[in-house]
């Protein structure tokens, strides 16, 4: 146990521990998980808790939760860090948690930073959650399926807890400003965009968000009546970001958005970087950038450069790994190799135009010939008769049927002369040129 210092209580709380919520109701996000009739809700409210793991980003309620948890079944608490903690502190709270047993008391361990124990320390858990002396809740920012024991992984239902939403940050800033225990007893003024601001640039993170307001309302401007004003070049000092705030509906967050789309698709690398970190410093998500320029990979390059679809997951990958502001490397190399890549649209125009059939035409038969005769009843209604194995002919082709016969000549795929679409382009067109002659008259490639 911490002894208390005399003083301890004349210290401030941050205003993070202070808003800290203590009841499922005042939790902020994790609707996933524990909305109305979730499986984590049910659980919590049945009191059937069992070992688990949360894992997810800093900063989005996993120990928060873990103590709203031991509250909600009446079950001792006890708070653990992996991070300077060894076996002899785990074997003194086993220990506690045996006494805790023989009293008729369930007890809840809390380990934070989980992942950090070593195999003999997660070990030392297994035979006190196996005969049910404790519930671990273990939290952890690492895959789980790479940092925990497979033993121990076993006995724990994971559960994936998701960064903030921009909407949640801000409705939990608002709180904070309203609130008795954060800035309710102050008159606090600030444009409402700040709020966006900060719940933007703190990327998830519930901590992050609450610490920056606190930052920022104690370096407002205070006058003579007790007024404090929070000003934009405050904000911008305290986060050391000179950002454009995206206004409250959003519009500069898409027209950014749309202008490095647009850069890319133009060819121009100076232009795309440039709106790149125009987004990023201020305060934007890099996993939606990332997304965004996965999509562009496929929608404007496509086959004209096969690499670049390889290219833009790489880059969202590494953007899951690393975060912000390590990211922004990655980003860069994805963003200049797509604007200098050549472009064609051709792939994308093949869905559209496939998926117009498709919903005005939804009840077209699958050809027999190309349907799987499974069983024999299928097979007596001619599912498959006539098929034909590709592989087995010399040209590795066949004049099968593949399209329904309302279709039948359809052509969705256009390629272009761009890049190496313009060998697939090539490819085509004898695959084409094939079909029209009997494979007699037709001595291949």
């Amino acid at each position: 146990m911490q002894q208390m210092s005399l003083f301890e209580n004349q210290v401030p709380e941050p205003l993070a521990a202070r808003l800290r919520p203590g009841t499922l109701e005042e939790y902020v996000g994790q609707s996933h998980l524990l909305g109305p009739g979730k499986v984590l809700r049910r659980l919590i409210e049945s009191d059937q808790i069992s070992s688990m793991i949360f894992w997810g980003p800093p900063g989005v309620g996993k120990t928060t939760l873990a103590r709203i948890i031991a509250n909600r079944t009446h079950s001792a608490f006890i708070d653990f860090s992996a991070v300077t903690s060894g076996i002899k502190e785990i074997r003194t709270v086993m220990q506690q948690a045996e006494q805790n047993r023989f009293c008729g008391e369930r007890t809840i361990v809390f380990v934070d930073e989980i992942h950090r124990f070593n195999k003999a320390q997660q070990d030392a858990f297994l035979p006190f959650v196996e005969k049910g002396s404790i519930i671990l809740i273990g939290a952890t920012t690492e895959n789980p399926s790479f940092e925990i024991n497979s033993a121990l992984l076993s006995r724990c239902k994971v559960f994936v807890l998701q960064s903030l939403t921009r909407e949640e940050l801000k409705g939990l800033l608002a709180r904070a400003l309203k609130d008795p225990k954060g800035f309710g007893g102050q008159d606090i003024r600030m444009e409402e965009d700040i709020l966006d601001f900060i719940a933007a640039f703190a990327n998830g993170d519930a901590r992050s968000a609450l610490s920056t307001l606190e930052m920022v309302v104690l370096n407002g401007e205070l006058d003579s009546s007790g007024i404090v004003t929070v000003t934009r070049e405050a904000v911008e000092q305290c986060t050391s970001k000179k950002s454009l705030l995206y206004d409250k509906k959003g519009e500069e967050h898409y027209n950014l958005i749309s202008a490095l789309h647009k850069s890319m698709r133009n060819s121009d690398p100076d232009a795309a970087v440039y709106w790149l970190a125009r987004m990023l410093e201020a305060g934007e998500d890099p996993l939606y950038v990332a997304r965004r320029v996965i999509r562009f990979a496929s929608e404007d390059i496509g086959l004209a450069d096969p690499q670049a679809l390889p290219m833009a997951v790489a880059a969202y990958q590494a953007c899951h790994f690393l975060g912000m502001p390590e990211c922004t490397v990655h980003l860069t190399e994805a963003v200049v190799y797509l604007s200098l890549a050549p472009k064609s649209n051709a792939i994308y125009r093949a869905y559209e135009a496939a998926k117009e059939d498709a919903v005005s035409q939804l009840a077209e038969p699958v050809p027999l010939v190309i349907r799987n005769g499974v069983t024999g009843l299928m097979r007596d209604l001619n599912y498959g008769k006539g098929y034909q194995y590709a592989h087995d002919t010399k040209e590795k082709l066949t004049h099968m049927q593949c399209l329904p016969d309302s279709l039948l000549g359809r052509e969705y795929y256009q390629p272009t002369d761009q890049g190496r679409e313009s060998q697939y382009k090539e490819r085509l067109e004898q695959i084409k040129e094939w079909k029209i002659y009997d494979k007699s008259g037709f001595s291949g490639y």
